[in-house]
């Protein structure tokens, strides 16, 4: 059973590597895609934690 999930897995991996290099050659970034991904993923108030504190970052090392 857990050969065949691995090889189900292997598969899936192969299928994202795929809609990530098509997205791609659309002219986006798969980079940032996934960051984007992951964003939606988290509740309201973890992304606004997430947010505000990129956001400190960026204004002690001068980058706003």
């Amino acid at each position: 059973r857990i050969e065949r999930l691995e090889e189900e897995k292997a598969q899936l991996m192969a299928d994202i590597r795929d809609v990530y290099a098509e997205a791609k050659g659309h002219g986006l970034d798969p980079k940032v895609m996934r960051q984007v991904i992951k964003m939606r993923g988290m509740d309201r108030q973890s992304l606004m934690e997430q947010d505000a504190m990129i956001e400190l970052y960026r204004s002690h090392l001068g980058l706003d």
